[in-house]
């Protein structure tokens, strides 16, 4: 041996030998020789053969391990690899590296130990499994055949995949296996504790140690097996009269068991399901054992036919391809039990009549051997039925429904699946609440991107929750909360121009590792869970407010839509209205906006309005309505407050528009009361003037009736304006603000205050009879206004001629001349006469207008009384406090019934 090159290929066999069993080089001869085969035969990857799916495996590799320029290099190299035709197999190649970047400190993900194929040539436990795999080639179709293959297999090299698997003896390729491990007999035994996870052992033969096999099934064996009678194989091909033997029945399940068709057991396609020839001849008992046996292939092909058909398909999505996967795997332990089964077979048949009878394979032996296989196949079938046609978080709630069932095991794998399954969408979860991105390429998580909306509609538009994406173990408001962290991370970069990395908004997070960990996660939805959101909505929210009203004064301008718009400012509004009167007087059409503008200045600057923050004055303007044919400016003047950049999400244009309308409204009923307060001032100036005229009183006396009931009236909607809407409003906004958490709050409230002082200042569409009344209650006022002012004009005009006359008359009387000729005094009379003449005509149209202001208003009361608004019913009660409008109309007096249903609802 020492005359032999120490680097050629068996000498470096021989020493890992060595090494793996701990024995010298004369006591591995058997061991060196079963490595021989094993290196000759052409084992394949347990890996479909896509360079792609390697490469993409790497590069997750290799970014777990915070190796992102490594990842970026590597796919920068195996792009230019690609462009060059110098490997052939850069497939191999990079399923080598792949293999050789693993942790030997985890558990492999393919052989659990290598001392174990020496010990057993069974596949040994997995705890992963790869995502694509190859399938198990198909047994041999007939026992000469597969004696040929097993020769042939013996002198030159094995197949791929199982069938390399099924051509040697149970325990390893050589012909004695047992004598090569333990230099025992030759008898084939196993241990049923190296089955696979799913607890798919199979207890061949008795244990070496002579352990009973596991409780959980009936012990199958030589100490409890019944004998049974040897077999003989009854049928050869060409004889059809002799009955199949049961190791040909066994034979052929085997093949079932893969989804291939034996020779007398084949799928019936009309009626779905494997059947046995009726022509062959076979007993009752063999034929419904059979049957049941072959269930477990229909099982197998409707779960293999389900990811042979989504698996590459890449719109399926990640959720999807996880779910394929999950499926993958519980097929591979399957496989692993098929393999075992092979492999007891092959020892019957390359050692003939001198296997003994207790280790035979039976029909029987197999019921009870894929017992658990079968109802595992089963749940997955099922499960795969249920979710056809779903994606993303649509198929994570249905294999979630399916978890909630007693059956320990079958909540175990459906749990495992789940794992799987919800990994990707906790991957989506965690990029778009730490980061806010959202790469969601196949639409499978439940928060959806509108890359259409534009930057200043992005915080309502642009992102919203799929509600059939959202998987059933996340809650509504959980699902909400976290489409407000990643709309709050990108509202802040995109709007506020906030360049604050996550990383210092948000605690370091834990992004999910493994399956494992977010199938833990997901299982204590109200403990880490609930509590990774809640941290990431408080924090995220908490920064983005702060950020809005330090940096752009959010409350400040809320603040100022009160004082300006609606009015709250009150020292500035009635100085621009007196400063604007003379303007506004004037037809629409001739009004000048920079005008308008200047004057707003002025009052700005000589009242309290001055010390306002300028941020919040230069967006101060005035505005011009659409002008109608005979418009006064009184009309379509309107004060305007520009909005832009983040608060601009909070003011909207429906919000902006909503302002407007509040404002025409409180503008004109301020107006009013202007015009009261100067028809007010008229009679009380006029009033010792016009006592020398007595034939005047009458017409006085209804003008100071009427401007009284047009004062009370105004007074009480005024306070019903001003304090039980708007002040009440208000207050209830400004708390709500400053308990908010996050800006959807805010909004929210702001979005209740405007419907609620629309729909209290009757300008919603409900209230349109309301508003048509009230709106001819302040036509009758300043047609009241006109009347008074031409009644007063005619009696100062007539009063001054009266003074006049009078003054001529004693002038002339102290010149000592007649004080009036006879002609004088007659024109005089004559214009004193037709003077009187038109207080009829006064008195008359007083007497109308009053009667045509009582039926509105009595109108108005009607309507405010049948309102369902119980404030609207308290305003009809102090607009008639003392029932002066009820007296004079019946329908303002409720019926007995009306009054006592109304005590009743109100009880």
């Amino acid at each position: 041996m020492a005359a032999l090159d120490q680097k050629s290929p068996n000498v470096l066999l021989q020493s890992l030998c060595c090494r793996i069993t701990g024995k010298s080089e004369a006591d591995v001869a058997h061991q060196f020789q079963y490595a021989v085969r094993v290196i000759g035969s052409n084992y394949a990857p347990t890996i479909e053969r896509d360079e792609f799916l390697v490469s993409e495996k790497i590069k997750k590799e290799l970014l777990k391990q915070r190796r992102e320029a490594d990842a970026a290099l590597f796919s920068e190299l195996h792009r230019k690899l690609q462009t060059q035709g110098v490997l052939k197999h850069r497939w191999s190649i990079l399923y080598l590296l792949l293999s050789l970047c693993e942790d030997p400190r985890k558990p492999s993900s393919r052989v659990g130990s290598y001392g174990a194929v020496f010990a057993q040539a069974l596949p040994c436990d997995a705890h992963s499994t790869p995502f694509y795999y190859a399938r198990p080639q198909s047994l041999s179709l007939s026992y000469p055949e597969r004696s040929v293959l097993a020769a042939h297999n013996a002198s030159s090299m094995g197949t791929s995949g199982i069938s390399s698997l099924g051509v040697y003896p149970v325990n390893g390729p050589g012909p004695s296996p047992q004598s090569l491990l333990t230099g025992s007999g030759a008898q084939p035994v196993t241990d049923p504790a190296r089955g696979s996870r799913l607890a798919w052992a199979l207890p061949i033969s008795g244990s070496p140690s002579g352990a009973a096999p596991p409780t959980s099934r009936p012990p199958v064996g030589p100490a409890s097996a019944p004998p049974a009678r040897p077999l003989h194989r009854q049928r050869r091909d060409g004889d059809g009269s002799a009955e199949i033997s049961e190791a040909a029945l066994v034979r052929d399940i085997l093949y079932v068991f893969q989804g291939i068709d034996g020779k007398f057991i084949k799928m019936c396609a009309p009626e779905n399901c494997y059947k046995i020839d009726s022509k062959v001849p076979l007993c009752k008992s063999l034929r419904d054992t059979s049957s049941r046996l072959a269930e477990l292939g229909w099982l197998h092909n409707k779960v293999r036919k389900y990811t042979d058909s989504r698996s590459l398909d890449r719109a399926f999505g990640l959720v999807g391809q996880s779910f394929c996967a999950s499926l993958h795997q519980e097929l591979k332990e399957y496989y692993r039990l098929l393999s075992v089964l092979h492999a007891q077979l092959q020892v019957e048949d390359d050692q003939g009549v001198n296997v003994g009878v207790d280790s035979n394979l039976t029909l029987r032996r197999l019921l009870v051997w894929t017992y658990d296989p079968k109802i595992r196949l089963k749940t997955l079938a099922a499960l795969v039925d249920y979710c056809q046609g779903r994606k993303g978080g649509e198929l994570a709630s249905a294999v979630h429904a399916y978890g909630k069932t007693g059956d320990p095991h079958m909540r175990a794998l459906v749990q495992h699946i789940l794992g799987l399954v919800s990994h990707p969408i906790l991957n989506f979860l965690y990029r778009w609440i730490y980061d806010g991105e959202l790469e969601d390429t196949y639409h499978e998580f439940f928060v959806a991107s509108d890359p259409t909306v534009k930057t200043d509609r992005l915080w309502h538009d642009k992102y919203s929750l799929r509600k059939s994406m959202i998987p059933s173990f996340i809650t509504m408001d959980q699902a909400r909360k976290v489409l407000l962290i990643g709309k709050s991370i990108n509202f802040l970069h995109q709007v506020c121009h906030d360049r604050t990395p996550p990383g210092k908004i948000l605690p370091a997070s834990k992004s999910t590792d493994s399956p494992k960990d977010a199938a833990e996660l997901f299982t204590d939805l109200e403990g880490a869970f609930q509590s990774k959101i809640d941290a990431a909505y408080f924090e995220t929210s908490k920064y983005l407010l702060d950020v809005l009203n330090k940096n752009y004064q959010l409350l400040d301008h809320l603040q100022a839509m009160r004082r300006y718009l609606l009015l709250g400012q009150g020292d500035f509004i009635r100085h621009l209205m007196d400063l604007l009167k003379p303007e506004l007087a004037r037809a629409a059409t001739t009004l000048y906006q920079h005008n308008l503008t200047g004057i707003l200045e002025t009052a700005v600057r000589a009242t309290n309005a001055q010390f306002d923050s300028p941020e919040i004055l230069k967006r101060l303007d005035v505005r011009l309505l659409e002008v109608s044919p005979g418009d006064t400016g009184w009309d379509v003047f309107s004060l305007d407050y520009h909005v832009d950049g983040p608060i601009a999400t909070v003011f909207t244009r429906e919000c902006m528009s909503h302002y407007l309308r509040v404002f025409n409204f409180l503008w004109r009923a301020k107006r009013m009361e202007y015009i009261l307060t100067d028809i007010w001032k008229s009679q009380m100036c006029n009033a010792k003037l016009l006592k020398s005229m007595p034939e005047l009183s009458g017409v006085l006396h209804q003008c100071h009736v009427l401007a009284s009931e047009m004062v009370h009236f105004i007074h009480q909607m005024q306070y019903y304006i001003t304090f039980e809407v708007l002040e009440c409003s208000w207050d209830e906004l400004w708390n709500k603000v400053q308990q908010a958490q996050d800006l959807d709050h805010i909004i929210a409230a702001h979005d209740v205050f405007l419907d609620t002082i629309i729909s209290r200042c009757l300008l919603d569409s409900n209230s349109r009879s309301l508003l048509n009344q009230l709106r001819a209650v302040f036509d009758q006022i300043i047609e009241f206004q006109n009347a008074q002012d031409t009644l007063y004009r005619s009696a100062l005009e007539e009063l001054q001629l009266r003074v006049q006359y009078e003054d001529n008359k004693r002038q002339r009387e102290q010149e000592g001349e007649w004080g009036v000729t006879a002609e004088q005094e007659a024109a005089e009379n004559k214009r004193v006469q037709e003077f009187k003449d038109t207080i009829p005509k006064m008195c008359s149209q007083l007497r109308l207008l009053t009667h045509f202001y009582q039926g509105i208003v009595q109108e108005f009361l009607r309507l405010l009384m049948t309102s369902s608004d119980e404030s609207l019913q308290f305003l009809s009660f102090r607009l008639d406090f003392n029932e002066h409008y009820k007296a004079r109309d019946p329908r303002l007096r409720p019926s007995l019934g009306a009054t006592r249903g109304r005590r009743s609802s109100n009880i």
